[in-house]
Formats: C-alpha cells, sequence, structure tokens
C-alpha cells in the first residue's frame, strides 16, 4: 500500500472499531439510500416524465447511474482504505501533485460537505420525518412549519445521542430499521400486485401515453428528482476504516445494495401505479399515504409509521457517515483538530456527531424542503464528478497502486460526464441566482484554506478550547495513544 495511506493510518489502542460487517454495510447503503425520496420524489419524476412507462424507465436508469458511481467508490475504497469517502480520494489523488493546491479539491469539498451537503441531509430527512409523523393530526390543513422544525430538531438529538453512545448500538437500529422500510416496501409492492391481478390494470396499462409531448429539460429535471431519491449510495466510503475487510466488503454491500435499492423503487412506483392516476400522483405530496387509503382502508394508518421508520433510518445512516468525514477532515487539518478526537470509554467520533447535528440545526431555520433538495443535488454532482475523475487521474498518475477491486474504466468516464450534464442541466433550463450562489460558497473557502490550512495559523485560545471540551466529553485524538 501506498506510503501515503498508512501515514494517514490511525493507530493505538484508542481507535474507531471495525463494528461494520457486510450485512451492516449492506443496511447502511440500503438504509440511507431508502428514505424519504421514494415517498416524495415519484411526483418530481412522473411530471418530467409525461409517462406511467417512461417514469419506470427514469427509475431504472438512476438506479443505474448509482450504480455506476458506486463501482468507481469502489474501486477508489479498496485501493485507498480509508473513511472519508471523496475527502480522502480526492487528497490521495491531488495532494502530491502540489503542496500547496493539491489539497485544496479535498478541502472545497470539507467546506461544502460539512457545512452544507451533510448537514442539509440530515435535516431534510428528519423534516421529512416529522411531516409524516405530524401531518395526521392536522388533517386537511398545513402542520405548523415552526412545529415541525422544532420536532424535527428532537429527532436529531435523538439520532446524535444513539450515535455518540454507541457504534454497535447505531448499527442495531440501522438494520433494524432497514427492515422495517423493507417491509413497508413490500406492503406496497404485494398490495400493487394483487389489485392489478384483480383488474386494476387501467393506470400501468397506459404505457409511454404522455411522453410524445414532454420536452427534454423536463425530462432532464425528472432524472435530477429520481437522483434525489438514489442519494446516499456512497455513504459506506465515510465509514471504510470500521468496515470488517473493507477490500472484500466495500465492493459487495455496494454491488448488493444498490441493485437492490433499484428494485424495490421499481416495484413500489408499480404498487402506486395499480390504484393512483398519473394525475392523482403529480397533485400528490404524500403519494405512499394514498396508495394506503385506496388499498389499506381502515390500515391506511401503517403508511406513515412505515415512512417515519424509513426516514429515521436514512437520517441515522446520514449521521453516521457525516461524522466520519468531519474527523478525517479534521485528521488531515482542514478543520479544528478536536473534531478528530474520539471518546475514550465509547471508541465514538463524538465532537465530530455533535457538531454535524449543530450545523443541521442552522440549515433546518431558514429553508424548506424543496429549497433544500433542490440546493443539495446540484452541489453534490459536482463532487461526485470530480472524485470519478480523480479515479481516472489515478490510473495514470499510479498505474501500480494495488487495486483489490478494479472497475471497467468506461464506468467512471460515464460517471464524469454524467456529473458535468447535472451541474450544467439545471443551469440552463432553470436559471437561478442560487446556483451562483452556491459556487461563490463554494471557493470562498480558500479565504480560509490558505492562512488557516496551507499557513496553518492558530488562535491561541483554540488550544485552550480544546483542552476544555477534552474535560468536558471526556474525549481524546487516536494520536496521543500509541502503542
Amino acid at each position: 500500500m501506498d506510503k501515503f495511506v498508512d501515514e494517514k493510518q490511525p493507530n493505538g489502542d484508542m481507535k474507531l472499531k471495525k463494528n461494520v460487517g457486510l450485512f451492516s454495510g449492506i443496511a447502511l447503503v440500503v438504509g440511507t439510500m431508502i428514505g424519504s425520496g421514494v415517498f416524495v420524489s415519484p411526483r418530481g419524476v412522473l411530471a418530467g416524465a409525461g409517462s406511467v412507462a417512461m417514469s419506470l424507465v427514469l427509475w431504472a436508469l438512476c438506479g443505474l447511474l448509482a450504480l455506476m458511481g458506486a463501482l468507481s467508490y469502489a474501486e477508489l475504497g479498496s485501493a485507498i482504505p480509508l473513511s472519508g469517502a471523496e475527502h480522502s480520494y480526492l487528497m490521495f489523488t491531488f495532494q502530491p501533485m502540489n503542496k500547496c493546491w493539491g489539497p485544496v479539491p479535498a478541502f472545497l469539498y470539507d467546506w461544502v460537505g460539512v457545512f452544507i451537503l451533510r448537514p442539509t441531509m440530515f435535516a431534510i430527512l428528519c423534516l421529512s420525518l416529522t411531516t409524516y409523523l405530524i401531518q395526521p393530526f392536522y388533517g386537511d390543513c398545513e402542520a405548523d412549519e415552526s412545529i415541525k422544525k422544532i420536532m424535527a430538531m428532537v429527532f436529531m438529538i435523538f439520532v446524535a445521542a444513539i450515535n455518540c453512545y454507541s457504534v454497535k448500538l447505531a448499527t442495531r437500529l440501522q438494520n433494524w430499521l432497514t427492515a422495517s422500510k423493507l417491509i413497508a416496501i413490500g406492503v406496497i409492492t404485494v398490495g400493487g400486485f394483487y389489485m392489478m391481478a384483480t383488474g386494476h390494470t387501467k393506470y400501468i396499462s397506459e404505457g409511454f401515453e404522455g411522453t410524445e409531448e414532454t420536452e427534454p429539460a423536463a425530462l432532464a429535471l425528472a432524472f435530477y428528482n429520481g437522483l434525489w431519491a438514489y442519494d446516499g449510495w456512497n455513504n459506506l466510503n465515510f465509514v471504510t476504516e470500521e468496515l470488517e475487510n473493507p477490500t472484500r466488503n466495500l465492493p459487495l454491500a455496494l454491488g448488493f445494495g444498490i441493485p437492490l435499492t433499484t428494485i424495490c423503487y421499481l416495484f413500489v412506483n408499480i404498487g402506486y401505479f395499480s390504484v393512483i392516476s398519473k394525475e392523482e400522483m403529480v397533485l400528490s405530496d404524500a403519494v405512499a399515504m394514498v396508495w394506503g387509503q385506496k388499498v389499506l382502508g381502515v390500515m391506511a394508518w401503517i403508511m406513515p409509521v412505515f415512512v417515519v421508520l424509513s426516514c429515521l433510518g436514512a437520517a441515522n445512516g446520514i449521521l453516521f457517515a457525516s461524522g466520519r468525514l468531519s474527523l478525517v477532515a479534521a485528521r488531515d487539518g482542514h478543520l479544528a483538530n478536536v473534531l478528530s478526537f474520539i471518546h475514550i470509554k465509547k471508541c465514538t467520533p463524538l465532537p465530530s456527531l455533535i457538531f454535524t447535528t449543530v450545523i443541521g440545526f442552522l440549515m433546518l431555520l431558514p429553508g424548506n424542503l424543496g429549497e433544500l433538495i433542490g440546493f443539495f443535488g446540484f452541489v453534490a454532482w459536482i463532487f461526485y464528478g470530480m472524485t470519478a475523475a480523480s479515479l481516472l487521474v489515478l490510473r495514470y498518475t499510479k498505474p501500480d497502486l494495488e487495486r483489490p477491486y478494479k472497475v471497467p474504466i468506461i464506468i467512471p468516464i460515464i460517471v464524469l460526464l454524467a456529473s458535468i450534464y447535472l451541474v450544467i442541466a439545471p443551469i440552463v433550463t432553470s436559471p437561478r441566482m442560487e446556483y451562483l450562489y452556491v459556487v461563490i460558497f463554494m471557493f470562498s473557502g480558500l479565504f480560509f484554506y490558505f492562512p488557516f490550512v496551507y499557513y496553518k495559523y492558530s488562535f491561541k485560545i483554540f488550544g485552550d478550547i480544546t483542552k476544555f471540551l477534552q474535560k468536558i466529553f471526556l474525549i481524546a485524538s487516536p494520536e496521543s495513544h500509541h502503542d
């Protein structure tokens, strides 16, 4: 293995433990991807697709692109067995090229990922959870926005507390919640096929009717909405150091989890179309609830319960992975050093988990769910493409790097081209000043990179704050406990 990797591996008695096995890895992939997306996005996908059949084709294509991205990440993760996903891969690829500018791609990802991407995902899922939980109490009226946000914060604290207390507890919770959401998908699938078997085929038999009138720009937006439901396919790469036998289990978990999720999404949408017309679906804010009322009757109440559990599982998986990003970024000097510390007894990345939760609070306050989803998708694909490009660069600069798993070169090329399209498409089809603000915010990180990362300037008070936090939270740096 390359020396760069060895130097960054934490060692000593106190470090993150390998508590994530193959089954838990699959649960993290599936459980994170299946969150609120399949219960929110069908409307956006169908509206752009124009027809029942084309919407199913788009769901399948989104799954294929997610699988291609995951296979590219599987090569990177098996060759660079570090937690942190994009951060670690960008650092490994570009840092050796130039001492000054080499770490910049990874730092910009940290800057946007730690302060925007990951906390936004966490906030979106907890807000979705709260919406489905309290909306039934409001009947036909819209639930109060402030109540939803307060409840979302309560669930964010709950998920953070579990992750801070025990890695094993967090992974067990993830396993059980993933099982519950697969049961929910099974209910919709079986119910839908039963309805079609009893003659309810009017809507599903419409085929491609309506697609011929769809504009290419609308199809692009539909594809964008579908990909939101698949996001999270890279979360296992954030916890590689805690994965048992990562060179084997990482590719296996990704290769099994993403096709399983794709099949689930296709079956769920077929189940929807057994009783819901495309006109109804486009107008619905809660497709799963409408389906439950039409098929389950007095048992329709179970659908909001399943959706809440699904969102809770996805939120747990997101925070579990996000805490590792902050830890690894701090370990490489891109964030405050205290964020790389772990609890001396629980061996959990407590400071980074609390930090991600607090930033999630701030992301939740000003925005609504739709704004957060659109903002997240645009920024995420900038770095997915950049990471796919890093794989191509490594094939050229480090041809002798040990690669336990090697993906066909055409796959990362397709992911790179798709990411370019997905970044440009929303700007062309629906230009908004927000996209410019995103780019400005991303590059504003350079104002912090040069003084605090490259020149390593630090305020003396930071040391005092770190010592105070160590005493309060019982945390320490793994590097201070070498054998």
